[in-house]
């Protein structure tokens, strides 16, 4: 029997493989148990969640008596900024910190020698009128994995998993990052989603950057990691420190986040607000764009007044509905 989960339940789904603490995976685990429909189709994954929230209970009781200082992957948390976040990983030397650097205006260290970032920088990446949060990690080796770059991963809307093809030894080293992380709880994907037998094991999606790509002898070890090793990711060929080789990665980064700006427009003005549009995943509604706002819109919200490709010019709509790319809304409370 098919499950027929809800739009209500994979919203809270999708941020329940968001969360960054174990509170905030118990809130979103609630909510899907609320949301699921109750009936045999559903009986497993009913007591997958269950046994899910026990295990975080137990977990936060740990840390709450001292006795677990936390768990994997949660000892460092970057807020969340911007439409999303992508999250770079690789080897040691695969360019990952000058990618940062030529994407946005972060500074980290970088060097020749492998480990020099030592901790995750984030960094802001601008696409025309929003920003896409990125977020340097420290290399990952066959025995040597931050516990925290899996909460990170799981957290994230996109991995750029990067490969060095100046140098021979860039193969081996992308292989152990993909065996590292095929032993752990986050595994990379084509598409992010959770596990349908266990909602502890998370996928996120994931491009393959092959970094270095005008070095000599580049393209020949691109082709034979190839025939090594099939990648189901999206690839893109780059020198991070060649800008006009990043441009399609960077419309893809922004792209694969499947979000909408929405600028707000005061009744009392005659121009809408376009100097920081709000961003919300595509399908979502007026009423979810109040929530951003301010609690208090959502609750007390009236209707909205649309100016968009989908509407006449000042339409009345209900907290029902579904925005659109570059929509102008007046709330009204």
């Amino acid at each position: 029997m098919p499950a027929n989960l809800t739009q209500q339940y994979k919203k809270a789904e999708d941020n329940y493989r968001r969360a960054e603490t174990p509170e905030e995976e118990l809130k979103w685990l609630q909510v899907m148990y609320a949301e699921m429909p109750k009936h045999k189709g559903t009986d497993h994954l009913q007591a997958k969640l269950k046994t899910q929230m026990s295990q975080l209970r137990k977990e936060m009781e740990q840390q709450r008596s001292g006795g677990k200082k936390g768990g994997a992957g949660r000892s460092f948390r970057i807020p969340r900024q911007g439409a999303g976040t992508a999250v770079i990983i690789g080897g040691p030397n695969a360019g990952k910190s000058q990618l940062l650097a030529s994407l946005t205006r972060a500074a980290p260290e970088i060097a020749v020698y492998p480990f020099t970032t030592k901790q995750p920088q984030p960094g802001m990446m601008a696409w025309n009128d929003v920003f896409v949060q990125l977020i340097d990690t420290p290399p990952i080796t066959s025995d040597y994995l931050e516990p925290y770059i899996v909460g990170l991963l799981r957290s994230a809307d996109l991995a750029l998993l990067m490969i060095d093809l100046g140098d021979d030894n860039g193969m081996e080293q992308c292989k152990e990052v993909l065996d590292k992380l095929a032993s752990t709880k986050t595994r990379l994907a084509s598409e992010s989603s959770l596990d349908e037998e266990d909602v502890g094991l998370s996928f996120t999606q994931t491009f393959f950057v092959a970094n270095k790509i005008d070095e000599p002898e580049a393209a020949d070890r691109l082709e034979l990691f190839h025939e090594m090793y099939s990648l189901p990711f999206r690839e893109f060929k780059i020198s991070a420190n060649n800008p006009e080789t990043l441009e399609p990665l960077r419309n893809a980064i922004y792209e694969s986040l499947d979000v909408i700006r929405i600028y707000t427009k005061d009744p009392k003005k005659k121009e809408p607000d376009r100097d920081k549009p709000f961003t919300l995943r595509c399908g979502e509604t007026l009423l979810d764009l109040a929530e951003l706002i301010h609690k208090d819109y959502a609750t007390n919200l009236k209707f909205g007044k649309v100016w968009g490709s989908a509407v006449h010019d000042g339409t009345v709509v209900k907290g029902d509905y579904v925005l659109n790319d570059q929509d102008i809304i007046e709330v009204h409370i």
